[in-house]
């Protein structure tokens, strides 16, 4: 970058088209960037599922629910053949009491949330009448009825189960009679007294401690569900088909409640075999990871074109209007500069929150460039304009990250702000003149 007092003709509007050849070169460390931005997102997800397998996964819990057999006749040239088919039954009231104990899991330099949950499941069935069902009642066969409790990973378990149905206490099973309902689960036989002696209010109980990773669901399978969590992880975030009814967030953890009628879901009280699909309904808590830097960097890097653009411009307004020359090898060099940000910033975001990495990312950033436009320039007071305006630029993209909401508002503010900037101070320049010398 030198001072040159005579240029060949056209020089600067020669200059333009290999700038903008420079930008649309640089894509391609930026598309190389993003790609190792995912696959490092890659490689938190295989940890994520290298702890998860290791200590639980996932968890959705759906039930009880009461599975009834029954006989299901037809006839064919060879005679009548019977089929034994299911109807299931859902509780009239469903409460869920639960607390969660969240730990922090280490697969390299990655966090894995994972939970220890003790949950307290109560409600009644009330009087398991079938007949809506139009199902003969010889063809019932009351004596196999089973309870079903869905579990996504059955390695959660952590202590027996015991069901405590009208005041009788039995024990769970691994496993399922039916998959009409559940894929993942555990089941137990159980007594019901049907026809004149049948009971009307069949009350359960059982209590539930389970591990898993990352999030707990619950399906509302009563007529009225009610769940009602605490937990002293401070950045929940409430996911699935229901938001909470109440909650509080504090520094000291989260309390949570929701209230769900059979009426806001797609799915009866009871039916016949796999009539009806529960999946899509569940809803529960999901323990976030405050700092999630590959999102950000990412959003970040969506910038970089205009970011190498803007600062192009920056210099080769510092050529047209201070009769100073910038050679092609140069502009390359301050691109790949920026390009390099994107690189610390990922880096450096993956051991400190990302607020400081990308405060320390682009203070390198503008100081390395700074320093270079000093040392070619040898005008201070050039290199001084330069890191104002990389600091505008950088604080500009850093708010545009932080409101996700707004920036796409702001962002466009940002730019029409920045645009009426480069038209003022270049509605005097006579063009046509520059672009001669």
């Amino acid at each position: 970058m030198n001072a040159t007092p005579e240029r060949p003709k056209y020089a600067m509007a020669l200059k333009g088209g290999i700038i903008f050849i420079l930008i649309l070169f640089l894509v391609i460390p930026t598309v190389l960037i993003n790609e190792l931005i995912r696959e490092r997102q890659q490689r938190l997800e295989e940890a994520v599922r290298e702890v998860s397998s290791k200590w639980a996964d996932r968890q959705t819990i759906t039930g009880p629910i009461v599975s009834v057999p029954y006989l299901e006749y037809f006839r064919d040239s060879l005679g009548v053949h019977s089929y034994k088919r299911y109807t299931h039954v859902l509780p009239d009231h469903l409460n869920i009491d639960g607390t969660l104990s969240p730990e922090m899991r280490y697969r390299g330099i990655y966090q894995v949330a994972v939970y220890n949950s003790k949950i307290k499941f109560k409600g009644n069935f009330g009087n398991l009448n079938l007949k809506e069902l139009n199902i003969a009642e010889q063809n019932i066969l009351w004596n196999e009825a089973f309870v079903s409790i869905g579990i996504t990973d059955l390695r959660g378990i952590e202590d027996a189960i015991d069901f405590n149905w009208n005041g009788e206490k039995y024990s769970f099973n691994s496993g399922l009679e039916s998959k009409d309902v559940l894929l993942s689960g555990i089941n137990t036989k159980i007594k019901i007294e049907h026809g004149d002696s049948a009971n009307a209010n069949n009350e359960f109980e059982f209590n539930l401690n389970l591990k898993g990773s990352e999030y707990v669901y619950f399906s509302p399978i009563g007529k009225t569900t009610e769940v009602n969590i605490s937990s002293p992880w401070t950045t929940p975030s409430f996911d699935g088909a229901f938001l909470p009814d109440k909650r509080n967030i504090d520094d000291k953890g989260f309390t949570a409640y929701w209230r769900v009628l059979h009426l806001n879901r797609n799915f009866p009280q009871q039916w016949t075999n796999n009539q009806h699909n529960i999946d899509g309904s569940a809803f529960g808590i999901n323990l976030k990871i405050p700092t999630d830097s590959y999102t950000k960097t990412d959003r970040s890097i969506k910038y970089s074109i205009l970011f190498i653009t803007l600062t192009f411009m920056i210099f080769y307004f510092l050529e047209l209007l201070n009769n100073k020359y910038i050679h092609a090898v140069q502009y390359l060099l301050v691109g790949f500069a920026l390009c390099i940000f994107y690189v610390l910033l990922l880096s450096i975001s993956e051991h400190i929150p990302y607020n400081f990495a990308y405060v320390i990312a682009s203070t390198m950033t503008i100081g390395l460039i700074s320093w270079y436009t000093a040392g070619v320039l040898k005008d201070k007071k050039l290199s001084f304009m330069v890191a104002g305006n990389l600091t505008l630029l950088y604080g500009f993209i850093f708010t545009l990250i932080q409101l996700e909401d707004y920036a796409l508002l702001m962002g466009s503010f940002g730019l029409f702000t920045i645009l009426s900037i480069v038209m003022f101070y270049s509605r005097k320049i006579d063009w046509a003149t520059m672009m001669r010398k």
